[in-house]
């Protein structure tokens, strides 16, 4: 049903071009810990002409993951010489050759409480990647998001470097940190530039904030528009023409078992992070109960991040659930998608599916609950009304939001029969005239 789309992204070429230049990368480059190295990233260097280009990669999150996978795609795909992977990740970035220093799930915490009772083994950790980085000797290092890890990983590379008196290989950061959200948030760039020779930005307004601040920075476009050079319909009506990652409904549900009419399904994606499954989908269960007492014959279709802890939690999890289930363990992108086509609504944890589910024009509630010192520290903190990246872009509730004291079972049922409700054969509206109606062509 979906099918790989022969095009190479211009995504993917923008952020590589970017990229490989920041490796200086020609015949004459001298090798690392090379006196003859110029500026604060000119020991990123080849020694033999054949040598081997040396990049060294760190996320610390699924998302994080896909985006460090695809970019090693491209990198080998742009590269003029062969290239050697080391450095941290998932189970995507490992199908590309990366040999991960150690599980990515040890380091995937978010959120100011939930990180102190994880401190002592993401420091262990902190100490091993640089270690591991020292002993690789890269000629360019690059950490996707994860802000809080990546960036004392990048500062400790610059501290280790000093202290042997050499010039430090490039240092990249993929995904630019939301200091625009926060309140005092651009404060904190001052002493970034020290840190960074090169930032990644995915959204257009970014690279010129940081720019004002002395951080050199490329807009290389939102890693989710590159799912429409991936995974297209049919090659008559590519995705990336309308931006549309559109499936076939009845073909969807055939695969998945169910019948094309008549029955209610729901999406449900509780999160990439272990403490994010473990805190909503609770919520979620009761949430489709309550549902269920409204809608015949619903169903929930569960994709699950590719990471065998957040797999694992989810199988056990919805073992007891009353709301007929299809799980898809280690989902791929494509397997996502599929699941989306067949859905007539998602509940979804805010993150980037929020974004995916709207490429699929997905109908879709937003949730998210914290440690509640976590949420406290977000609304004192904050900048922003909204959570969800295009509530945000757009500044409006254009997606309903149910977070933190407001994001209760009720409150989300609410949410979905008024979505199910307002999108679905309720209203008479079936895909085709909802895709013809005013509404579907926005």
């Amino acid at each position: 049903m979906w099918r790989c789309c022969e095009n190479f992204s211009p995504l993917k070429y923008a952020l590589s071009s970017t990229l490989l230049p920041c490796c200086r990368f020609s015949s004459h480059f001298k090798a690392p810990f090379s006196s003859h190295c110029h500026g604060k990233g000119g020991g990123a260097a080849a020694g033999a002409r054949n040598e081997k280009l040396r990049v060294f990669i760190v996320a610390g999150e699924p998302s994080g993951d896909l985006i460090g996978s695809r970019l090693m795609a491209s990198l080998r795909r742009l590269s003029p010489r062969p290239l050697q992977f080391a450095g941290v990740g998932g189970n995507l970035m490992k199908r590309e050759g990366l040999v991960s220093e150690f599980p990515m799930e040890d380091i995937a915490v978010m959120g100011v409480a939930e990180l102190l009772p994880h401190l002592v083994r993401i420091w262990v950790r902190l100490r091993q990647t640089v270690t591991a980085v020292m002993d690789f000797r890269p000629h360019v290092v690059v950490t996707v998001d994860a802000k809080g890890f990546s960036f004392r990983v990048l500062r400790s590379i610059t501290d280790a470097y000093r202290r042997l008196g050499v010039s430090r290989p490039p240092l990249v950061h993929y995904v630019a940190p939301s200091s625009w959200a926060w309140k005092g948030g651009e404060n904190k760039l001052k002493n970034l530039a020290d840190t960074l020779d090169h930032l990644l930005c995915i959204l257009p307004f970014e690279a010129a904030l940081f720019k004002a601040h002395g951080i050199k920075a490329t807009y290389v476009g939102h890693p989710v528009l590159e799912d429409a050079f991936t995974s297209v319909a049919t090659g008559e009506n590519p995705a990336h023409c309308r931006w549309w990652i559109k499936g076939s409904k009845s073909c969807s549900r055939q695969d998945f078992g169910l019948q094309s009419a008549g029955s209610t399904v729901v999406c449900v994606l509780p999160g990439s992070r272990a403490q994010e499954v473990k805190r909503m989908l609770p919520l979620f269960e009761s949430a489709l109960d309550l549902l269920a007492d409204k809608v015949p014959m619903l169903t929930a279709i569960i994709p699950t991040a590719p990471s065998h802890v957040i797999t694992d939690a989810v199988t056990e999890a919805v073992k007891s659930w009353k709301t007929p289930n299809i799980l898809l363990p280690y989902a791929s992108e494509k397997d996502k998608y599929s699941a989306f086509a067949a859905s007539d609504v998602s509940l979804c944890t805010s993150g980037t599916a929020v974004l995916q589910l709207q490429m699929a024009r997905v109908p879709t509630v937003v949730a998210y609950r914290a440690h509640p010192l976590t949420e406290w520290l977000i609304k004192s903190r904050t900048k922003l009304h909204y959570i969800s990246l295009p509530n945000i872009l757009l500044d409006s509730p254009v997606i309903p939001e149910a977070l933190f004291a407001d994001c209760t079972p009720q409150r989300l049922f609410t949410l979905l029969w008024y979505t199910t409700c307002l999108f679905s054969h309720v209203h008479g509206l079936d895909q085709t005239s909802f895709e013809q109606s005013s509404i579907g062509r926005q």
